[in-house]
């Protein structure tokens, strides 16, 4: 489909219906955060069994990134509209198990399907922006699409807390079914049908094979006691086999006569350039949300409600810099955007990692203003990995050929998934090894042991610092070699071909 198939305003529309659809599945991503309490009553368990709940996000993303790459690829051989109105008819279903389930693992199982169906609607919707839109013109409405998947982090939280609320946390779900059947509607009318059947075939078997790899990935990192040991006991052997599957993936694809990605028709050096970059913003993105949260609770004090109002400076900053990145990769191309927005958020987690106990009464000084750290770098890491949403999808769609645009988007939402796994499972287990590192040393004073109260507080006060300083280390260390991970992604980005050798 070429850009005058639709008129502008048809256009419009049906790329809106695509952003509600992918509005919706960012929500459900993000929502679950503040229904655990009331999950946990109802279900009765008990509060210090709070990893219970865990697979209600990892099935979620399981889901997520695991159908992501064959859903992508049977958009492109069945087109946008349909595999559009199927994933939100899948979301429904998904809600509705997940909203009737007696049981946790039922409620696993809605989650999984919800995160099946969402994880197909943002690469389907950016697959839907490129066959509307030439690649001269698509960077800013990616960026839009971009935005709306960022907001979703933003409101996602407060919305399932304000719905929680009012109608309990079985109504959130029951919620999202009038609002998929409302975006089903919206697709229906407005994603107009592909006027020739798509000749592309599904790679079933490279999809499978995928598919299992990331869920492994999934379950190999995922740890339910992290303070005992850095993988779970079934780590080692689960990742093993996830390493297995992914060669016989490769030498699939090599051997294959249809493959996810034909390399005959893409240029291969910048997509997968364009890869890493989503690989490592992924992985900064992921270390933020995880390690700024800790940050404010365990160092400054502040509670769950604290600790999500520190985050949202930066939450606010993500779809902001993507809608900014529509716009400036329209005008100044992809490669020099992607590689300064990558050093913009390395510069943000540079300055994090100059962060202290006493950050609140820090600010930055800059001649006659003086700017809240904690604010400020925020921002600039938000803007960011905002920034490089649009560049990144525009990139790979412009070296693909219109049959591969689905998978293609796909792959970029897969890289940066990947990259959060991976790069909060790698980075913890380096933070939590310094913290018990550097207070292996530490004995907990006991008051028998000291001939006052006075020299008993003085020792506590001296092991309370030091535990803190530890914690500051483990935090401000994860930051700097986080930034070190963004330089590496700018790196990547000069590798993306400029637009005007297409």
């Amino acid at each position: 489909m070429t850009e005058t198939v639709v008129p502008r305003r048809g256009r419009s529309l049906a790329i809106g219906a695509g952003g509600l659809a992918v509005l919706l599945g960012a929500l459900d991503t993000y929502v679950v955060i503040g229904l655990f309490r009331q999950i946990m009553e109802d279900l009765q368990i008990p509060v210090n069994r709070l990893e219970r709940l865990t697979p209600i996000v990892t099935g979620y993303l399981l889901g997520y990134i695991a159908a992501m790459p064959l859903l992508g690829q049977a958009s492109d051989r069945f087109g946008r509209k349909r595999l559009l109105q199927v994933c939100l008819g899948m979301f429904v279903v998904g809600s509705v198990l997940t909203a009737t389930a007696p049981d946790l693992p039922l409620i696993v199982t809605g989650r999984v399907v919800l995160g099946v169906a969402g994880g197909a609607l943002l690469p389907v919707t950016m697959a839907l922006a490129a066959d509307l839109w030439s690649h001269q013109r698509r960077a800013t409405v990616l960026g839009a699409v971009g935005a709306a998947q960022e907001l979703g982090s933003v409101l996602g939280p407060v919305y399932g807390i304000t719905l929680a609320a009012a109608t309990g946390w079985r109504g959130v779900f029951w919620i999202n079914v009038p609002l998929a059947l409302l975006a089903m509607v919206a697709v229906h009318f407005s994603v107009p049908s592909e006027q020739t059947r798509r000749t592309a075939s599904v790679d079933v078997v490279g999809g499978g094979l995928l598919a299992v790899t990331l869920g492994l990935l999934v379950i190999g990192l995922y740890n339910p006691e992290p303070g005992e040991q850095v993988l779970p006991d079934w780590g080692v052997p689960v990742l093993a086999a996830a390493a297995v599957i992914f060669i016989a993936f490769v030498l699939h694809q090599v051997k294959a006569t249809h493959r996810l990605i034909d390399p005959t028709r893409v240029r291969m050096k910048p997509f997968l350039a364009a890869l890493g970059v989503s690989l490592a913003a992924g992985a900064a993105l992921m270390v933020t949300l995880v390690d700024v949260d800790l940050f404010a609770q365990t160092l400054l004090g502040l509670d769950d409600e604290g600790g999500v109002l520190l985050l949202l400076r930066f939450l606010v900053a993500l779809p902001v810099g993507a809608l900014i990145g529509g716009v400036l990769t329209s005008r100044f191309g992809e490669r020099w955007l992607a590689v300064a927005s990558m050093v913009l958020a390395a510069v943000g987690f540079w300055l994090m990692s100059a962060w202290t106990v006493d950050v609140q009464a820090d600010p930055h000084v800059l001649g006659p203003f003086m700017l809240p750290r904690l604010d400020t770098d925020l921002v600039v890491v938000g803007l960011g990995l905002g920034l490089v949403i649009a560049p990144l999808s525009s990139a790979v769609l412009r070296v693909t050929s219109a049959e591969q645009h689905g998978v293609a988007s796909a792959g970029v939402v897969v890289a940066r998934m990947t990259g959060m796994l991976v790069g909060i499972a790698a980075l913890s287990a380096w933070g939590l090894h310094r913290f018990h590192s550097m207070t292996a040393s530490l004995d907990v004073p006991l008051p028998m042991l000291y001939p006052s109260d006075e020299a008993f507080q003085s020792a506590m006060d001296a092991y309370t610092a030091a535990v803190k300083e530890a914690m500051v280390t483990q935090y401000t260390e994860i930051f700097a070699i986080t930034g070190v991970v963004c330089i590496a992604g700018a790196l990547c980005a000069t590798l993306i071909t400029a637009r005007s050798s297409r």
